[in-house]
């Protein structure tokens, strides 16, 4: 039978390749085996998600760990290069933007083992983010593109790639945040870290918002950070908010000095659950994540995107997010009209419907027999 490579290394791989994995287990014509890279690796963390996200345990762990960009990716290409040559996989499947995704699409290239790329043409035009450098590298050797977006159709046209090889599927973080959501109504939440925080908003029929920022020009920047950290700031004068912070950015406001003010409660990062639990039902998510944009939309709730630019324009042409740049004005003003009842709910994108992950492994069985 037929193997793929699904390749996983940091966090939000973990929640695309999780109905891929569904999709797989669901058939016979394939067979797959998880690769996790260890590019970002926290035991206790890596096991929740294992355990929440229903992904068996990875059938290789490489354990490439830290460093540079450079000695990061150099360090999964060596090992990945190793593992392909003494077991070669009928295809390799990469997923996202991370560096583990442009290193293992480059050695199985090299290799002429056939790349599928899952989430393939998204562009933000900011090549000042390693993110872009990776999607345009990995898209420039895959063989077979799987699409979220309209724009990432037309990205991949413009571009020169076949349209016999591009697909239109939907998103399998969409699958990912749907599946999860409906757990959550059965699942027993009262022990999550921020159930508290929760608990007492709608005790006392408050609202809410949720902050995540992480991106290294908005909060390693002293003048940046400091400029949204006013934002937030004043926004919680109005609306009680609550951040899980990143370890960066969390050394960053000691750093710099920045102070939030009372109004906003800082929490530890939040394993996959816990924190939709809690964004989930927020009045607004003001966030510098990609990811987050999409999971919005998908379950309509109004998020402001801080940030000059986004690789997804369907959340904010079809779905529930703004674009507020990092202006601090800007960001008062679109957290305002939320709060006024004139945030953005949207509408779903199309195929956004769940159902990615089987058409993937579907159009996969008709290349790979």
């Amino acid at each position: 039978m037929p193997t793929i490579y699904l390749v996983a290394g940091a966090r939000p791989n973990f929640m695309k390749i999780a109905p891929i994995v569904r999709a797989f287990q669901a058939q016979q014509a394939l067979s797959f085996k998880i690769i996790h890279t260890g590019q970002h690796y926290d035991r206790d963390m890596n096991d929740v998600f294992f355990e929440e996200l229903g992904i068996p345990q990875p059938d290789v762990f490489m354990a490439a760990g830290g460093g540079s960009h450079a000695q990061q990716t150099a360090k999964i290409m060596v090992g990945f290069e190793e593992l392909c040559m003494a077991e070669r996989p009928d295809a390799v499947l990469v997923v996202g933007d991370v560096n583990s995704t442009l290193a293992c699409s480059i050695v199985a290239k090299k290799l002429n083992i056939p790349v599928a790329h899952v989430e393939a043409g998204l562009r933000s035009g900011d090549m000042s983010m390693p993110e872009e450098i990776n999607r345009l590298v990995t898209d420039s050797i895959s063989d077979w593109f799987f699409v979220t977006e309209p724009a990432a159709l037309e990205h991949l046209k413009r571009e020169g790639k076949p349209d016999s090889a591009v697909h239109y599927v939907g998103h399998v973080m969409v699958d990912n945040v749907l599946f999860q959501a409906d757990k959550l109504t059965r699942a027993d939440t009262s022990g999550f870290e921020t159930a508290a925080f929760k608990a007492a908003r709608i005790e006392a029929k408050q609202r809410y918002g949720v902050v995540t920022l992480h991106r290294p020009s908005n909060v390693d920047d002293a003048e940046n950070f400091a400029r949204i950290g006013g934002a937030l700031r004043e926004i919680s004068n109005e609306l009680p908010l609550i951040f899980p912070v990143h370890p960066r950015t969390r050394a960053n406001l000691d750093k710099f000095g920045i102070d939030l003010g009372p109004n906003i409660t800082l929490a530890g990062p939040q394993a996959y659950m816990a924190f939709l639990n809690l964004w989930k039902d927020a009045a607004v998510v003001l966030t510098d994540s990609g990811g987050l944009q999409e999971e919005t939309t998908a379950l309509g709730v109004p998020c402001v995107t801080i940030r000059e630019n986004t690789e997804r324009p369907v959340t904010v042409d079809e779905g529930s997010n703004v674009l507020a740049g990092t202006d601090p004005d800007k960001i008062m003003a679109e957290a305002r009209k939320v709060l006024r009842g004139e945030g953005k709910t949207g509408r779903r994108p199309h195929l956004w419907d769940g159902k990615a992950a089987e058409r993937i492994v579907e159009i996969l069985g008709r290349y790979i027999s």
